[in-house]
């Protein structure tokens, strides 16, 4: 029987799952509704705890910051982005501290402690992004210091669930090392994914399966992955030309062609060559969270990325990975 503190712990980081994967989702939906300079200061909102809503409040707040007029609707966005994200923080704190007081109980505490440290540091990208106006390498960072914060925590939760896979499946634990390798692809592509949506390239390219007329023409690497771009006074809607546009969006549909042939294989490898109906089950469940990823992707083009499913593109991409995690995590964990 486990150490009730390692209990409380194992509800809270399952609670800090739930709440990241809303915040994962609210962060894509500030971005895709251009909310991300909703409020130009950091961590308040025109020097307010919330937003300024008085006649008096808002000329106050537009005499502080003449070239961003209030828009409450985009402040909002941002702000309740902000509440939560700044809640999840204080119960991964909580988690932190209860791990190092359940050290002796057989409580982690790389990994919390490692978990406190990124969001930290994810706090410190919130701040950049309004600071540095949507530089693009800042908002993808903090993109991805969401993604990490949700699969460091999933990775959490599993350390601490005292599960075993009936009979080991032995056959199937070398492909661990090939989970690995799709971890390593998938958030490559998630960061292309972020590297495009942060430069205004996700509508681009309206046609299927690369894009429309001679794209390959237009592809140039010259300036389309500079991680420092030009000093602009904003980075709002984008900084670069349509051909430097093209080439990114054009790669992020080549990482998606690679990605998914990749887990496909290796989905089919570990379902047919599995025992265990727990691996059977694990790569259903990855192949159809793919398969549904795949989906939403065709639709953004098709659609012209309706709010919903762009949203939905991001929520399941982070799903997709966990997915991953829990089955080369599985693998590798010894019966």
């Amino acid at each position: 029987m486990q150490d009730k503190n390692i209990v409380t712990i194992r509800k809270l980081v399952f609670i800090s799952i739930l709440l990241a994967i809303l915040v994962v989702s609210l962060g894509a939906y500030t971005r895709l509704t251009h909310a991300g300079l909703g409020c130009p200061d950091w961590p308040g909102c025109y020097g307010h705890l919330d937003v300024p809503n008085t006649e008096a409040q808002i000329a106050k707040a537009e005499l502080a910051f003449p070239d961003r007029p209030v828009e409450p609707h985009k402040a909002w966005n941002e702000m309740i982005h902000r509440y939560f994200a700044g809640t999840l923080g204080l119960l991964i704190l909580a988690i932190a501290l209860l791990s190092v007081r359940a050290r002796n109980a057989g409580a982690p505490v790389f990994l919390p402690t490692l978990i406190l440290c990124v969001v930290i540091f994810q706090a410190a990208l919130g701040m950049w992004t309004v600071t540095m106006k949507l530089m693009p390498i800042v908002v993808m960072g903090h993109l991805i210091g969401g993604f990490t914060t949700l699969c460091l925590l999933f990775l959490l939760y599993l350390r601490l669930k005292p599960y075993r896979v009936p009979g080991g499946d032995p056959a199937i634990r070398k492909y661990a090392r090939y989970g690995i390798i799709g971890l390593v692809l998938l958030t490559g592509q998630i960061a292309l994914g972020g590297w495009t949506s942060s430069n205004y390239a996700a509508l681009v390219c309206t046609e299927l399966p690369i894009c429309q007329g001679n794209w390959s023409e237009e592809l140039t690497f010259e300036d389309s992955f500079d991680l420092i771009p030009p000093e602009r006074e904003s980075y709002e809607f984008g900084h670069l030309q349509h051909d430097e546009r093209v080439t990114i969006h054009v790669m992020h549909r080549f990482g998606a062609i690679l990605v998914s042939v990749y887990l496909l294989w290796l989905v089919f490898t570990i379902f047919t060559k599995a025992q265990s109906q727990f691996f059977k089950r694990c790569a259903l469940g990855l192949l159809a969270t793919l398969l549904l990823q795949i989906g939403l992707g065709v639709s953004n083009v098709v659609l012209s990325l309706p709010l919903f499913i762009a949203v939905s593109h991001n929520v399941v991409a982070a799903c997709l990975m966990l997915m991953l995690i829990l089955l080369t995590y599985s693998l590798k964990r010894k019966t």
